[in-house]
């Protein structure tokens, strides 16, 4: 991706969707539990927050991003937590309008940083794209999450492009994480668009193959649904068992979330994450 401008835009867009769903939220809804197990409303979005600012940070400051990258490394199972809290503690009116100041500043740096531009992150150097996805990805996953405490079924839109891309670049990642061979050959991905549209990856002769749709698709690499709850087909032994791996955030296999036939009582894995970028530390 050349240009990082489009992918940047649907984050603004993503990001102003999430913001209308919670902008008239009551302090007790802000309390609300999500599926991420003992994390609310406010410890969502007070995690978007704090990782834009650290993406910020990274485009901008990258000794003050060192020191928060040694952070992470004393304490890598509770870092990330350890900032949504922290944030979530704060009143709904701050809470809100720092998560509106961090990504607007974001998106400035975003868009006066040159294309071909490398920068630090928690894994490997980041592009501009790369950033923006990344940013996109979580913000659209997390924001699921809070729907879903509100009981509202957002209506899926093409930017879902990028995360879809970004689940397929991440293949190998999520292969190599759970210690398993990466596949030698690239895999087939025919998803169909929330507009209709069909998008293509990989070779048309493929003898490994995933279709479906791209929202089943994007949902599944970001675990926020169980395979068994999705309308996705894998041809060939290597697909079938990239749908069960399946992951497009950094950071260890996550636990992902239980079957909707789950029994009653079973709860979903805290789906946190190292701040998201894609594991290659290349997107676009």
């Amino acid at each position: 991706m050349a240009d990082p401008t489009p992918v940047i835009d649907d984050l603004r867009a993503e990001s102003e969707e999430l913001d209308r769903l919670v902008a008239e939220l009551t302090p007790e809804q802000w309390k609300l539990p999500t599926p991420a197990t003992g994390w609310t409303i406010a410890h969502q979005i007070a995690h978007l927050s704090w990782t834009d600012r650290s993406a910020r940070m990274a485009m901008t400051d990258q000794d003050a991003f060192s020191r928060e990258v040694e952070k992470a490394l004393v304490a890598p199972g509770d870092f990330v937590d350890a900032g949504a809290r922290e944030g979530a503690e704060r009143p709904p009116e701050r809470l809100l309008g720092g998560w509106r100041a961090e990504r607007e500043a974001l998106d400035k740096v975003l868009r006066a940083a040159p294309e071909r531009g490398r920068f630090p992150w928690y894994g490997p150097p980041m592009s501009t794209a790369s950033m923006a996805t990344a940013r996109l990805m979580e913000t659209w996953a997390h924001g699921l999450d809070v729907a879903d405490a509100l009981g509202v079924t957002p209506v899926p839109t093409d930017r879902l492009r990028h995360i879809a891309r970004l689940g397929v670049r991440t293949r190998d990642f999520a292969f190599g994480v759970h210690g398993l061979a990466m596949p030698f050959e690239e895999f087939r991905v025919e998803l169909t668009a929330p507009s209709g549209e069909l998008w293509t990856y990989g070779p048309d002769n493929a003898d490994q193959r995933v279709t479906g749709p791209a929202l089943d698709f994007c949902l599944l690499v970001t675990q926020r649904a169980h395979r068994s709850d999705l309308d996705l087909r894998a041809e060939g032994p290597e697909a079938e068992q990239w749908l069960g791996i399946a992951q497009v955030f950094a950071g260890p296999p996550g636990g992902g979330r239980p079957p909707k036939s789950a029994p009653a009582g079973q709860s979903a894995e805290t789906p946190t994450e190292p701040p998201a970028g894609p594991p290659s530390g290349e997107a676009g």
